[in-house]
């Protein structure tokens, strides 16, 4: 099963539309909401090539984007592949 972690914050439609795929889906995922912290929001920009928008989504460590490529991954019919591979 592959290593998902997701950037939130609270209040956030794009973010709770991922969640509710990856939970539809049935898979496991670290959030880390950044609504109230600056590091971890810093930690993300860093991870994401200086993104800010939430959320950003990595899989496997490799920052897939946010809510839109999550949504296109699933229509392609890749995002299962992704989420089947174990982390490193």
């Amino acid at each position: 099963m592959a290593n998902v972690e997701i950037y939130t914050t609270m209040m956030c439609g794009f973010c709770a539309r991922a969640k509710n795929l990856l939970n539809k889906k049935s898979i496991e995922f670290d959030e880390i909401d950044v609504t109230f912290s600056d590091s971890k929001r810093q930690a993300m920009m860093a991870r994401s090539d200086g993104r800010h928008t939430v959320p950003q989504i990595f899989i496997n460590g490799s920052g897939i984007g946010g809510c839109d490529e999550l949504l296109s991954l699933e229509r392609e019919g890749r995002l299962d592949d992704l989420l089947s591979a174990r982390a490193p």
